[in-house]
């Protein structure tokens, strides 16, 4: 799921979520995604998520990541903005995966705000070096009438 960063809509979901107590649509969170290695590396950005409604799964080869950031600051019900630019609510992001990875050895570690999902490369999925054999195994069959 992939969605552009627009001011109007930015504020229309805020003002939903002030009037109907939710969301429209789940937030997106931001990310890096690189290769070191023989894993892939995705690292969100989810600073102020409560951690235990942190939820990764993957199911058929599509990559899930949800979190929640709580409507009002500890509970706190007497809290008057002045501004509120932060996004809050659900955040949900989708990535769809390759063949070449192991769905079965997916870690994550959520630390300062920054949640780290390690995917490892399968085993056969790996460079793999061959051999090259040198004339051993060839022969030249030359025809009589030469």
């Amino acid at each position: 799921m992939t969605m552009t960063l627009d001011p109007f809509f930015r504020d229309l979901n805020r003002l939903a979520t002030e009037v109907l107590g939710t969301a429209r649509a789940p937030q997106t969170m931001a990310m890096d995604a690189y290769r070191s290695g023989d894993h892939y590396v995705v690292e969100f950005d989810l600073p102020g998520i409560d951690p235990g409604s942190l939820e990764v799964s993957a199911e058929n080869n599509t990559l899930t990541v949800r979190a929640q950031r709580p409507d009002r600051p500890h509970g706190d019900s007497e809290v008057s903005y002045l501004t509120a630019e932060r996004p809050r609510g659900t955040f949900s992001r989708q990535l769809s995966l390759g063949n070449g990875l192991d769905l079965d050895n997916i870690s994550a570690d959520y630390t300062d705000g920054v949640l780290t999902v390690t995917l490892p490369v399968a085993e056969q999925a790996k460079p793999r070096r061959i051999e090259v054999g040198r004339g051993g195994g060839r022969k030249v069959i030359e025809s009589a009438s030469e």
